[in-house]
Order: C-alpha cells, then sequence, then structure tokens
C-alpha cells in the first residue's frame, strides 16, 4: 500500500509499474471516479506533422536566423573607461 508524502508525492507499487510500463518521468492522468480515483498513464501524443515537414519548418527558420543576423553589423563594446591591461598593473608598484 502506497502513501501520500507532505508534498503530496504517491508512490506507484513496483509491481504495477512494470505491469504497466510505467517508468521514473511518465505522466500520470488523475481522473475523479465518484468515491474512487482511476490513474491513467498518460497518452503519448503523435506529432501532428511529420518529420519531413518538421525537418522543412526548421530549415527554413534557420535561413530566416541568418538572413537576419546577416544584416546587423556588429555591435562594438561600450568603452567601460578601463583596459585590460590597466587590470594588470593596478596595484602593482611601477
Amino acid at each position: 500500500m502506497g502513501k501520500v508524502t507532505t508534498k503530496l508525492q504517491v508512490t506507484v507499487p513496483k509491481s504495477i509499474a512494470e505491469r504497466y510500463g510505467i517508468r521514473p518521468g511518465d505522466e500520470l492522468e488523475w481522473l475523479p471516479a465518484g468515491e474512487s480515483i482511476r490513474v491513467l498513464p498518460a497518452r503519448a501524443t503523435k506529432p501532428t506533422v511529420d518529420l519531413k515537414a518538421r525537418l522543412a519548418l526548421f530549415r527554413a527558420a534557420m535561413q530566416r536566423q541568418r538572413r537576419r543576423q546577416a544584416g546587423r553589423r556588429a555591435a562594438r563594446p561600450a568603452s567601460r573607461g578601463w583596459t585590460r591591461e590597466e587590470l594588470y598593473d593596478r596595484g602593482r608598484p611601477h
């Protein structure tokens, strides 16, 4: 018999997890059923777009990103009022 922790977490008994293929990280669906609670493994959803279409969308997005980046000029760093070389000379006797 499982117990509920103070964080409202429940441990699935090993025999039940093995029987229904529940592994760490899997999501469970909790459904009220009158005086009981039904626990179901969440259904895996298939991607609505096939692999070839997803790759085409990704390539198009990468091309847009490259065009955006090509249009930008490299930003010059703002003057900090000091140089890296000065940092190494500070605090040392001259």
